[in-house]
């Protein structure tokens, strides 16, 4: 089996668009990807291997979580195109690089892409992502080179608000 987390970047300060690729994280964006890593090291579920969107509020997301989760962050993979533009057939076919090894891979991005990819690679996902959102996806399969889109069967879906 592989697993697929699915994570929008937790909340930010306000849109800029002359910068919003360097937007920061937010005290409760912060507090809720802490959160939430902490639901998912309680759960046992750990990444074997991280890809986060090179933009700032993703990739200090990507670090919360990694540093929650005993993942050494200078092994996070920084994947630009998540930021500005990937199709979901280059996002299955980024996934399925992944080394046989890999069990459980969290990809960290923004919306609209990470919910259409939520939905996408699901047979039974239809949430909605707010900030921080992780959806996690189970693939019965033995390799990432196998994975499909319409494949994954919901596991769980985490959120802000269930923590509040």
């Amino acid at each position: 089996m592989k697993r697929l987390a699915i994570i929008r970047h937790a909340k930010t300060e306000q849109e800029n668009y002359d910068r919003d690729y360097t937007r920061e994280l937010l005290p409760v964006g912060i507090e809720d990807a802490g959160f939430i890593a902490a639901d998912l090291k309680k759960k046992g579920i750990l990444p074997d291997a991280i890809i986060s969107s090179s933009a700032n509020r993703a990739i200090a997301t990507a670090r919360i979580f990694a540093n929650k989760l005993g993942f050494a962050s200078g092994k996070i993979i920084e994947e630009r195109n998540l930021y500005f533009e990937m199709t979901t057939g280059e996002f299955v076919d980024m996934i399925k690089k992944m080394p046989r090894n890999v069990d459980t891979l969290f990809v960290f991005g923004h919306n609209p892409f990470m919910h259409f990819v939520a939905q996408r690679m699901s047979v039974n996902y239809d949430g909605h992502m707010p900030t921080c959102s992780t959806v996690v996806l189970d693939f019965n399969v033995d390799s990432w080179a196998e994975v499909e889109p319409r494949s994954g069967i919901l596991h769980l879906h985490l959120y802000p608000k269930l923590y509040r």
